[in-house]
């Protein structure tokens, strides 16, 4: 999509929406840490959410295993 100095907010977007806004509203939680993986698609049918993700990982650690890279 291309952007030119012409282009204006769309109607259905307020101009209070955009005036409403806070400067760095999530700056102090990116800093505490953030850490995104993404899972290739052929897994996702088996982790559909981040609770399934995270119990199959707390399992496998609990079997002693650890992840190689």
């Amino acid at each position: 999509m291309k952007c030119d100095e012409d282009d204006n907010l769309r109607p259905e977007y307020p101009p209070e929406l955009i005036r409403s806004g806070q400067r760095g509203k999530y700056a102090e939680r990116y800093r505490q840490g953030s850490n995104v993986v993404v899972i290739d698609p052929d897994l996702s049918a088996a982790f559909p959410n981040a609770r399934a993700v995270n119990d199959a990982l707390r399992d496998y650690l609990s079997q002693g295993r650890r992840a190689t890279t």
